[in-house]
């Protein structure tokens, strides 16, 4: 089934849209989809059309809207540019609620079958980490989040299982703040952590400078284990 947009609207009025791609079998668990800097582009449409072909409704909301709605950027020097500026601009507390509205959207929808769980990459691996903080989720995966080491004081509110996943040579994530996660998660066994080694920030996106298929996969199987544990 193919993907198509719907709209939202925000808790504090105003309305953007969500790119919905439904379950292969027509309904089963969701999966709110967390956006990189680049907006609601080809690889997210991609992501969340896997895992509607692996039987999850997947919703992935433009967080970018409130700069500027249907951004979409690819990965040239400009984009970069352009995905940068909208990264130092970005209100995460507001992303959060749009995330929290679309995951009450998920739940709602015939094409799902009632659970929600939240991922992301990059800047989304944040966001899914503070979506597991701040809305009722039943699970969240998140890669290579960034900043993620300055949010542990929230950890105390999550209240799901969760799979982290970190590159050890990754730029935007140092290895000190992987160890500080790490370290603060070691008493809680249903927060999985897993670094891969040799890895560089965005190594699960396809066609990317660091794309790295066997990590890629190796992260997969893993994001699905707990999908399939927590969402069915």
């Amino acid at each position: 089934m193919a993907g198509k947009y719907i709209s939202l609207t925000a808790k504090d009025g105003g309305t953007f849209r969500a790119y919905l791609a439904p379950a292969a079998s027509g309904k089963g668990p969701g999966i709110v989809l967390c956006q990189e800097i680049f907006g609601i582009n080809a690889y997210i449409r991609e992501v969340a059309d896997q895992y509607a072909a692996e039987g999850y409704t997947v919703l992935a909301p433009d967080l970018f809207w409130r700069m500027e709605p249907n951004v979409e950027l690819g990965y040239t020097p400009q984009d970069w540019e352009r995905a940068f500026d909208f990264f130092k601009r970005f209100n995460i507390d507001k992303g959060i609620d749009d995330i929290g509205v679309a995951a009450q959207a998920l739940r709602t929808r015939p094409e799902s079958s009632g659970k929600v769980g939240a991922l992301g990459f990059c800047l989304g691996g944040k966001l899914s980490y503070l979506t597991a903080c701040r809305v009722k989720v039943d699970a969240a995966v998140c890669y290579y989040g960034v900043g993620i080491d300055q949010s542990l004081d929230e950890s105390k509110n999550i209240k799901c299982p969760m799979v982290l996943h970190f590159a050890d040579k990754d730029q935007f994530v140092p290895a000190e703040a992987i160890e500080r996660i790490k370290a603060h998660f070691a008493p809680r066994p249903e927060i999985e952590i897993y670094v891969y080694h040799g890895q560089d920030h965005a190594f699960a996106r396809t066609g990317g400078d660091h794309y790295d298929k066997a990590s890629a996969m190796t992260a997969e199987a893993r994001t699905k284990a707990l999908f399939k544990k927590a969402l069915g």
